[in-house]
């Protein structure tokens, strides 16, 4: 059975914001198989890495909506972090998928998402209502508008 994450984009101010973070990221990416490979780090690895790697993705939250996912391609749980400590990597797909806006609450860490609670991949080009406040964008939605 597949599962997903949702973590916050935290500093993250749009989906572009995150798309140049993860871009430099895979620039400053290790040498060797790491080239190029956009990973983040987590203290811990998930419980349920057999079923996130089932096709699962991450979906990001960026200013209080899930608007984009990326895929989870793999999990190495022999990650270091750069002060030593031990960690887990989350190698993740570079193609951001816009999703349908879904309202999400602060929390810490991730929370794991079932196939049920996941929103769709968005079927309009989401970026022409970048400018539109996130508010009016989800009622439009939700009236059938867009």
């Amino acid at each position: 059975m597949t599962v997903h994450l949702v973590k916050m984009a935290v500093g993250v101010e749009s989906v572009a914001h995150l798309t140049e973070r993860q871009t430099l990221r895979r620039r400053e990416a290790g040498t060797g198989h790491r080239l190029g490979e956009l990973r983040i780090m987590t203290r811990h690895g998930p419980r349920r890495g057999d079923e996130l790697l089932d096709g699962g993705s991450i979906f990001w939250v960026i200013k209080r909506f899930i608007r984009v996912r990326q895929r989870i391609l793999g999990l190495d749980h022999d990650a270091v972090r750069d002060d030593g400590r031990p960690a887990c990597s989350l190698i993740l797909d570079p193609e951001l998928e816009r999703t349908e806006l879904q309202a999400s609450r602060a929390f810490q860490g991730w929370r794991y998402l079932s196939e049920a609670m996941t929103p769709a991949d968005a079927t309009f080009d989401a970026t022409q209502f970048d400018d539109v406040p996130d508010e009016m964008v989800a009622e439009l939605r939700a009236l059938g508008l867009l």
